[in-house]
Parts: C-alpha cells; sequence; structure tokens
C-alpha cells in the first residue's frame, strides 16, 4: 500500500522512477507483487498497478512511456479523430527510433520511424497529473500517408475509407499546408495534392 501512495502519481512506471523515489528498493520485490497480481509487468523495466483502469488514455500513456520519445499517430489517431472506420487493435506510434513492435499484457503497440527533423506536431492531453502526446489532425494524416508511401492515386485514398465530414470540420487546411511544407518532400507533397483532391469532393 505504502508503495502504491508513493507511486501513485504515475499510471505506468520504470525501474529507474522507483529507484528515484525509494533509496535502495530492492527489485525483487516487483517481482513478489506481480506472482501476489497487484502489479502487472507490461514490459521489460515497466510496470502499472493490476487496479488500474484500462482505459484509451492509458494505453496511449502506455505508448509513450515503453518507447520513448514517441507520440501516438497514424491509424490510431486517425480513428480518434474519427476519420477512419476500422477498429484499431493495436495503438500505433511515431517515434526517431528504429521501428518496434511490442505485444504485451495490456495491448499491443507498434512505432513506425521517422528522422528527427520530422518528430512535432504532436498536442499534449491532459491524464491525469500526466500528460500524452498525441498528433495534431493534420500530422496524423501526413505522417500516415508517408509512412504508407504506397498510397499514391485517388482510388488509393478512397480505400482508406475517410469520414469526409469528420475529415473537413477537423482539419485546418491552412496548418496541414505548413506542416506538408516543413516535411519538405516532393513525393509526400504530390501525393497529398491527390489525397486533399479526392475529398475536396464529395465521392459518397
Amino acid at each position: 500500500m505504502e508503495f502504491q501512495n508513493q507511486l501513485s502519481a504515475y499510471s505506468v512506471f520504470s525501474l529507474k522512477d522507483v529507484s528515484k523515489l525509494i533509496f535502495g528498493f530492492n527489485r525483487i520485490q516487483l517481482d513478489r507483487w506481480e506472482k501476489k497480481g497487484y502489479l502487472k509487468k507490461i514490459k521489460r523495466g515497466f510496470y502499472c498497478f493490476t487496479s488500474l483502469e484500462l482505459n484509451q488514455n492509458f494505453l496511449f500513456y502506455t505508448a509513450n512511456r515503453i518507447y520513448a520519445p514517441s507520440y501516438v499517430s497514424l491509424e490510431m489517431a486517425l480513428k480518434v479523430y474519427g476519420f477512419i472506420p476500422e477498429e484499431i487493435f493495436q495503438v500505433t506510434s511515431i517515434s526517431p527510433k528504429k521501428a518496434t513492435h511490442f505485444q504485451t499484457p495490456v495491448g499491443n503497440f507498434s512505432y513506425r520511424h521517422v528522422k528527427s527533423s520530422l518528430f512535432w506536431g504532436y498536442r499534449l492531453v491532459e491524464f491525469g497529473r500526466q500528460k500524452i502526446l498525441l498528433a495534431d489532425p493534420e500530422k496524423a494524416v501526413l505522417d500516415y500517408l508517408y509512412v504508407n508511401s504506397k498510397l499514391k492515386t485517388a482510388s488509393d485514398f478512397l480505400a482508406m475509407r475517410i469520414n469526409v465530414d469528420e475529415f473537413r470540420s477537423q482539419i485546418n487546411f491552412e496548418k496541414f499546408q505548413k506542416y506538408l511544407e516543413t516535411f519538405n518532400n516532393k513525393q509526400l507533397t504530390k501525393r497529398s495534392k491527390i489525397f486533399l483532391s479526392t475529398f475536396q469532393h464529395d465521392h459518397s
């Protein structure tokens, strides 16, 4: 109980967090608590309390923590903003570190790589005493187009089944344009133009 109180600010905590807060802590204790079912080991070096509610924000925060720096983007962010209809069964993120994937007891997490100069365009969402890094709608779309470079034609983009009303109401087209210029990528600019013109006119 005392341990839980000391770590109450942390939804997900690492061994580093524990040793900062509790001098001389014996990590074997964590294994004992895990066996007793008080703790869940998410992946090596990261834990959460089993009493926590595993909601969307918890999963997003976990995604940020277990592989940092990273922010939630791509399919998961498109789903959050209501742009795509599919259920997404893993939390998808962007990171300047190498691409990777974790299957954990709390959920599946995948990370796509972008160079450090493209690691921006996210907002901070309140989560208890912590913050979640989530892509802006404009950046989520551009990240998705960037990592899925095979999508090129209007029919490729129509196959994404974008909810046009949500897209138009949430995307700031000036901001989208600014973000696109910052990518400074000719191929992406060309494909984004086709993507936008596909949804500027109603195809439904």
